[in-house]
């Protein structure tokens, strides 16, 4: 009966925390927006300035910077939050508040990033703080923080079964955790998601990827699947090429953290004064790509695509940090959109498959890098879909252009050691307690 009403108790916890998730990203975007909406819209139609682009992306780079140098370099991407929670089971919450706020500035200066990382470190430090709050479920804060986690993603991208699979596949294999945790993992990513429709459905509010429909696909459109996974492969090139030069400069520029912002929001104004679609997480910017595509013209999706791919690492690599999901996604779409220019593909198969690949050969996961644009491109391509990803994952990226490993600093992980090994303290202590009281009785 004591493991029943264990059983039940956290699962309950597990639905209160997927709801508490659910609000948090719901508040974090709806903060964003209104964020976006005064700064790029609102000032720009009440004064006119000179070179504003500019001077507010140098600006928000300065103030990051400062921000930075104060309160440290986070957010971390979002490999290193399932790296770490991967290793130690569990996520610092020592600086969640200031994470919040070194993921919010750099959106609202227009940094060609997504959300992502940012809220899923928050969010996995804080079901760490809530699992070692709760002193009967101790042992379940590795379980608390993944599940929060997953929870994160599903609703982020609005895909349960991505946050759900994401953390899980890897190069080697793919563990799924035991029936019970299964349960705990999809109470907790419907709970949040859930919670994430219902407000913006009580706002009137559209927040997320929308999806993308197409004409019929025809026969002779798939005679051109294998080059256009090529493509797609070839983008992911070119993106890890960028990452590399840029984490190599990171490096050699490490301790000049408000330099470094500073430049990265020069360089991210000056962009998007000549490539405006360059500019944010590219999430909006889809339909504007898949509705004037043609205006736009094939030469100019790939050059916006490439600086999109560049200015992503820039971003990340000078200290304006985030997710580089949504900006691939819409590099994928671009380049996408101008394979069908350029080939006189159908528009749907062509940006399915390229953004697929791309997205593939990024993440090395196909079946969660399908999952993720189910929600963008309709359920009749997933078989290509899955051809497409499971391409990019097989076809190898030559290691010259391979960034460095994520690498968990050996304090950290000691310290994480430390508290692992108090824990288990703290429950022979109570073992032997009730083994006392047993005997005496």
């Amino acid at each position: 009966m004591s493991r029943i009403k264990n059983n039940v108790l956290f699962m309950i916890y597990t639905v209160i925390l997927g709801s508490i998730v659910g609000l948090i990203i719901w508040g974090f975007l709806r903060i964003m927006n209104y964020g976006i909406e005064f700064l790029w819209e609102y000032l720009p139609s009440q004064i006119n300035f000179p070179l504003y682009t500019v001077c507010v992306c140098t600006a928000g780079g300065l103030i990051i910077g400062i921000w930075k140098r104060k309160f440290g370099d986070y957010p971390e991407e979002l490999t290193g939050v399932i790296a770490k929670i991967k290793k130690t089971g569990r996520y610092s919450y020592n600086n969640v508040f200031s994470t919040i706020v070194s993921a919010l500035l750099p959106l609202l200066t227009g940094a060609s990033i997504g959300p992502e990382a940012g809220l899923t470190g928050v969010i996995a430090g804080l079901c760490t703080w809530v699992g070692d709050k709760l002193k009967d479920f101790r042992r379940e804060v590795q379980e608390l923080t993944a599940i929060g986690m997953s929870a994160t993603l599903g609703t982020i991208f609005r895909s349960p079964m991505f946050g759900f699979m994401e953390p899980l596949e890897s190069d080697e294999e793919t563990i799924l955790p035991r029936t019970s945790k299964i349960v705990l993992y999809f109470a907790a990513i419907l709970s949040s998601f859930g919670i994430f429709i219902l407000m913006n459905n009580l706002f009137g509010i559209k927040m997320g990827l929308e999806g993308i429909d197409g004409s019929k696909i025809t026969a002779e459109n798939y005679l051109y699947a294998v080059p256009l996974v090529l493509v797609g492969i070839a983008a992911g090139y070119i993106y890890f090429a960028f990452k590399k030069l840029t984490g190599v400069l990171e490096h050699h520029l490490k301790k000049f953290i408000v330099l470094r912002a500073v430049c990265g929001g020069l360089i991210l104004g000056i962009s998007g004064t000549f490539l405006p679609l360059t500019m944010f997480s590219g999430e909006h910017q889809i339909t504007v790509v898949m509705e004037d595509m043609e205006k736009i013209g094939a030469v100019m999706l790939l050059i916006i695509a490439a600086a999109k791919l560049l200015l992503t690492n820039i971003c990340i690599d000078t200290g304006l940090k985030g997710g580089h999901f949504f900006p691939v996604i819409f590099c994928g779409i671009s380049i996408g959109c101008a394979m069908s220019l350029l080939l006189g593909v159908n528009v749907l198969f062509s940006t399915a498959i390229v953004t697929t690949a791309l997205v593939g050969h990024t993440l090395k996961k196909p079946m969660a890098t399908v999952l993720l644009l189910m929600i963008l491109f309709p359920p009749r391509l997933i078989p290509i879909m899955l051809f497409a990803a499971a391409a990019a994952k097989f076809i190898p990226t030559p290691a010259i252009i391979l960034p460095e490993e994520t690498v968990i600093p050996d304090d950290e992980t000691k310290e994480i050691k430390l508290k692992k090994k108090a824990v288990k303290n703290l429950q022979k202590e109570k073992t032997s307690k009730i083994n006392r009281s047993v005997k005496l009785l």
